[in-house]
């Protein structure tokens, strides 16, 4: 296996990393307001991801890293394609941040309000335009000689992008629920379990759609065990959350998320991006890909630091992986309140 070939694989493990992990705490932001009955409530759920929805953000930090030291055409024709869904997706992203941070830096429920907006919407809208982008890098865009899209904002939401929009939204909502099931107690637990029923209405049918219509259209053989195999994880998730079994449920989840993003992954290879002008136009992922001393340079560096990057996510997911209940929950803090390093939520501040 070429350098090439192993770093358009190594993307691909840090996009699917990031989805998955990034996927449930983008689930439990957005699920805020649906099952957050009162502040405390609220700040149970904050708390459940506040250790590693930082951490969780690396993932796509080193993939969009990698993906421009690797394979710079690609990532050019990527941002001359997808830059206003991506300025949308950054903006949602930094709004979130601060809405963490400074939550609890007010003591008035209309502050906590306008930052909860914040959370809900800087969580559901990256969940939603992932999905476009995601679906519109496996169909193709209209792109020229030059490998300069060429396809206008309205030219990205096809009925086939669209679909792929709703799929993550509902999946990661789903996949939120349950993580919330399985890390919190109480009632927000109990409520976490019917949220992640409710969301299944919508995320089976849309992910069982969009996987097949992926198979169909732009699909290998070898992605069709793929797909089969993720559609039957995500019905086992919600069965296994139907018996309250949240551990194995979230492991389901998970494995559909990641099996979701090895169907697209695994259908656009060899190609990097699509050309649906002419297909002489496609960017392939050798065409788009650095020179060899480049690529060896990354690989060292990667056998180098990629243990120590895993290995402190690991251990931050240990050191926090009790539940999460109001009785956690300490009173709000006066208005610039909270010692040195507190978050404002009770949580760590920042795991990542």
């Amino acid at each position: 296996m070429d350098l090439v070939t192993v770093w358009f694989l190594a993307i691909a493990v840090l996009w699917t990393g990031y989805l998955v992990l990034e996927g449930f705490d983008f689930g439990v932001g957005a699920l805020l307001p649906v099952i957050g009955r009162d502040d405390t409530d609220r700040r149970v759920m904050i708390n459940s991801i506040g250790p590693v929805w930082d951490g969780n953000e690396v993932w796509v930090i080193t993939a969009v890293g990698a993906m421009f030291a690797a394979f710079p055409a690609w990532y050019g024709s990527m941002l001359s394609g997808f830059y206003l869904l991506m300025f949308v997706i950054l903006l949602a992203l930094i709004v979130r941040g601060l809405a963490f941070e400074y939550r609890g830096k007010g003591d008035t429920d209309r502050w906590r309000a306008w930052w909860d907006r914040a959370i809900t919407y800087g969580s559901a809208v990256p969940a939603l335009l992932w999905g476009v982008i995601f679906a519109n890098l496996v169909r193709g865009l209209a792109m020229d000689a030059d490998h300069v899209v060429t396809a206008g904002l309205l030219d990205l939401f096809t009925p086939y992008a669209v679909l792929g929009g709703v799929t993550t939204l509902s999946l990661f909502t789903l996949h939120g629920a349950v993580f919330l099931s399985l890390k919190t107690g109480g009632a927000v637990r109990s409520r976490a379990r019917v949220a992640a029923l409710r969301a299944a209405t919508v995320a089976l049918p849309a992910t069982g759609t969009f996987l097949a219509w992926t198979q169909a259209a732009h699909g290998k053989a070898w992605t069709l065990p793929v797909v089969a195999l993720a559609g039957a994880t995500l019905v086992a998730g919600v069965v296994l959350a139907a018996r309250r079994r949240e551990g194995w449920s979230f492991a389901a989840t998970a494995v559909t998320v990641g099996l979701l993003s090895v169907t697209l992954f695994g259908s656009l290879y060899p190609l990097a991006l699509p050309s649906t002008t002419d297909p002489a136009y496609s960017l392939t992922v050798s065409h788009a890909a650095s020179a060899p001393y480049t690529l060896t340079v990354m690989t060292w560096l990667a056998v180098v630091f990629l243990p120590l990057v895993l290995g402190y996510q690991a251990w931050s997911y240990w050191v926090f992986r009790k539940r999460v209940t109001r009785e956690h929950i300490e009173p709000t803090p006066a208005y610039g309140g909270g010692g040195p390093g507190d978050s404002p939520d009770g949580a760590p501040a920042s795991a990542g």
